[in-house]
């Protein structure tokens, strides 16, 4: 582990995040360093540099790491350690997976590493599959199926339920393993890849969600957006049913490797990996008969910082703990959030579709985008929605912040495939958010006591009422007046303002704040 000695209470310039937490990755295809900050339940990349080193590719054969790699993998490790030293990082973790426990000369590797500074540990199979499974855990609450993490020297099978996961299976079947398990036959690659899993005892329940963990199976998904235009661009929780992912796995395993190499998105080492991935798909679907596949981006490195939070952290929503942080650090305090949320409750409750948690987040980055120049804040708000990678929400759920956030900015201009992922009824609520956002955000330009003298409800008789206490009533002007007339119109309501001695929310008088 690396120590930082000097500022400790230094800023990083990343994003306005401080640098908290730092991952080094040893793995079979690549040694990855990652620094995180943001909230540690929702934990925000910083940085993030791997090197191909390729320690497993002569495993098979010679049973060894091979010098070259090491070196390539000690001249990675000797940047980072700088770069950590440089940044006052002090809580590293240090993983060594497949390649390190597995060469015969991994030892000596790991006593290189430890001369740097760094205290790595070697994970067994088992470790390494449950710790990957806990990265499912964080990032899909509630997950119930099987958790398959592939990496360049074996593949982790681990189920995952009730926030805990039983006892993985490790098998050779990494992506570096399967050319000479696969060979040019695909038909008896197929046959020895099944041995392989059933000699090592991984037997699952049939018909559950299978969570794909690993850059290959996340190209697979990159392919899969791309075939259908699907308007998002992260393959985070990208899901496809069974009979999906069966197509896709078949189309890959017959694909030309140079072809893909042509795509932006898919790199030289992915597209090499690809269609002999498609078959070991084929084999775990044919396997395991998932009603729906998931592509999850959180893993190894994601499962290691979620299992060491307490059972409190581990509990808060993954959402709302990344939007409030990234919120906060760009104008909108949750607590701002929270009062407008609060103030128009009673219009959201009219809303026919959409929870509180999503329109809560969908204010946050809503308040947050109006600290941006007039010109950009709805085109950036909508990238937040859709593009930002946030945890635990679906796409269609993202859809309705983005248009929650348009209509904020009274927009109501967005791509056909965004509208695509949701109904009228979810659109309708969307916009209804936004523009009580909008009333709100512009009634009282975010000053924290006008929720204390204005409130806004709907009458018994059909009227959106804007109620204003007599000593703020000027506060109404003819912006607010439209902001109304437009909120009530999609409501299909009447619209009124009244100015009144002093709020009622329901029976109940709200007491005038003690100067």
């Amino acid at each position: 582990m690396v120590r930082g000695r000097r500022h400790a209470d230094r800023h990083g310039a990343f994003s306005g995040n401080r640098v908290s937490r730092a991952i080094i990755d040893i793995g079979s295809n690549t040694v990855r360093l990652v620094l995180y900050g943001g909230s540690p339940r929702a934990p925000v990349v910083l940085f993030n540099e791997k090197v191909a080193a390729t320690l497993g590719r002569e495993i098979g054969e010679t049973g060894r790491l091979a010098d070259e790699a090491i070196e390539l993998a000690m001249r990675a490790l000797r940047r980072f350690a700088i770069l950590l030293n440089e940044l006052d990082v002090e809580h590293v973790d240090v993983l060594a997976t497949a390649a390190s426990r597995e060469a015969s000369n991994g030892g000596e590797f790991l006593a290189q590493v430890r001369e740097l500074g760094f205290e790595p540990r070697l994970l067994s199979g088992e470790e390494e599959a449950e710790i990957s499974a806990m990265g499912v855990i964080g990032a899909f609450p509630g997950a119930v199926g099987v958790a398959a993490d592939l990496g360049g020297g074996s593949l982790e099978l681990v189920r995952v339920a009730d926030d805990g996961c039983s006892a993985g299976f490790s098998m050779p079947l990494g992506t570096l393993r399967l050319p000479a398990l696969v060979g040019e036959d695909v038909e008896a690659g197929r046959i020895a890849i099944g041995e392989v899993i059933a000699r090592a005892g991984a037997d699952f329940p049939d018909g559950e969600t299978l969570y794909l963990v690993g850059g290959t199976w996340r190209a697979m998904a990159v392919l899969a957006m791309e075939q259908v235009d699907y308007p998002l661009t992260d393959p985070h929780a990208y899901c496809l049913s069974g009979t999906e992912a069966q197509r896709l796995a078949g189309r890959i395993v017959r694909a030309d490797p140079a072809e893909l190499r042509r795509l932006p998105r898919i790199t030289e080492m992915r597209a090499s990996n690809l269609p002999l991935a498609g078959v070991l798909l084929e084999v775990l679907l044919d396997r395991l008969k998932p009603q729906q596949v998931v592509f999850s981006s959180w893993g190894l490195r994601e499962g290691m910082l979620y299992s060491q939070l307490t059972a409190a952290a581990q509990a808060q929503d993954p959402l709302l703990a990344g939007v409030g942080e990234f919120a906060m650090l760009r104008g909108c305090p949750p607590v701002l959030a929270a009062q407008v949320a609060g103030w128009t409750a009673d219009v959201a409750a009219r809303m026919p579709a959409g929870s509180e948690r999503v329109r809560l987040a969908a204010i946050m980055l809503a308040l947050a985008s109006m600290q941006i120049e007039p010109n950009l804040r709805v085109a950036i708000g909508l990238d937040w929605s859709l593009q930002k990678r946030w945890i635990d929400i679906t796409a269609a759920e993202r859809a309705m912040m983005a248009v929650a956030i348009a209509a904020n900015g009274n927009s109501y201009d967005l791509p056909k495939g965004v509208l695509d992922l949701l109904s009228k009824d979810e659109i309708e609520s969307a916009i209804g958010w936004g523009l009580a956002v909008r009333l709100c955000r512009r009634l009282g330009a975010r000053a924290p006591k006008l929720f204390q003298h204005s409130s806004l409800e709907i009458s018994d008789d059909a009227t959106l009422v804007l109620a204003i206490e007599k000593s703020h009533a000027p506060l109404y002007g003819l912006g607010n007046e439209k902001d109304l007339v437009l909120l009530a119109d999609r409501l299909a309501l009447e619209p009124q303002f009244r100015s009144v001695n002093q709020l009622r929310v329901g029976n109940a008088q709200i007491p005038k704040p003690v100067a």
